[in-house]
């Protein structure tokens, strides 16, 4: 990557984004976030410039820098994804660090947030704008949607088919040709060996639906 990067957030995960960039000697050139409160502050030296719809800094996208999406709440992370397509024309770049393992035939899209020790398996297909926590295993020829989250640790076996904007936290087990619906919801440490639904949350060994 020629171009230093914008990493729009300046909470969360963008900390960690901005160590995924230096692993790689990716020049950061600032954070943008809504909190002016931040402004004027640093992460590690890097700079909080300003808001992410300013005008001043949106102007560089595509032209002198990159952007990277650092926001962890989804609904926020798909409007500045819309914003960067819509008024820049670009999507996000991926950051992946250099730890992670993807395999030579994985397929992964665009603007996905890949941590250290992460593992992505033959034939495992990544869509775009994911977020992969520490140690996350995708196995071989597992599919996984736009938007989606896995926590740290979490063990994603062959064939698992996880639908977009699906939420799994840390330390879960789906085991193989499990289908995730869209927007479900799998609490931490859970065991996985059935089919989840859309818009269901389910937690526990074996996993189980949460009654509302």
């Amino acid at each position: 990557m020629e171009n230093p990067v914008l990493i729009f957030g300046a909470k969360g995960i963008a900390h960690p984004a901005l160590e995924i960039f230096n692993s790689n000697q990716v020049v950061v050139y600032g954070f943008l976030d809504e909190d002016e409160g931040l402004h004027g502050t640093e992460i590690n030296t890097v700079g909080v410039l300003g808001n992410p719809e300013d005008d001043g800094f949106l102007k560089l996208i595509g032209r002198k820098t990159e952007a990277f999406v650092a926001v962890d709440d989804p609904k926020y992370r798909r409007f500045l994804v819309k914003l960067l397509n819509e008024r820049r024309k670009v999507q996000p770049v991926n950051a992946i660090h250099e730890t992670s393992y993807i395999s030579t035939d994985a397929a992964i899209g665009h603007g996905n947030f890949i941590n250290a020790r992460v593992n992505i398996g033959a034939g495992a297909e990544l869509g775009s704008h994911c977020i992969l926590h520490t140690a996350a295993v995708i196995d071989h020829h597992v599919k996984a949607g736009d938007f989606v989250q896995v926590g740290a640790g979490s063990m994603i076996n062959s064939e698992v088919e996880i639908g977009e904007g699906a939420f799994i936290g840390s330390g879960v087990t789906i085991v193989s040709g499990v289908k995730i619906g869209k927007n479900a919801r799998i609490g931490a440490g859970s065991v996985v060996i059935a089919d989840v639904e859309e818009e269901q949350t389910v937690f526990g060994n074996p996993a189980a639906p949460i009654k509302s």
